[in-house]
């Protein structure tokens, strides 16, 4: 199951230096390539408002 970012985002910047597989991209809200997510839960934890969250 892959993670997905919530419009709780405010895009800044925490969770994409954390991934170790670069499926993060940037927006005004950033997304989660579920293709390329490996459910590690690292990005979840680095979210200081709490937006990312298992789909």
């Amino acid at each position: 199951m892959a993670h997905k970012i919530s419009d709780e985002c405010v895009a800044c910047g925490t969770c994409i230096s954390e991934c170790p597989v670069e499926a993060i991209s940037e927006g005004d809200i950033y997304k989660i390539d579920q293709d390329k997510c490996v459910d590690c839960g690292t990005c979840a934890d680095a979210c200081p408002t709490g937006a990312i969250k298992p789909e």
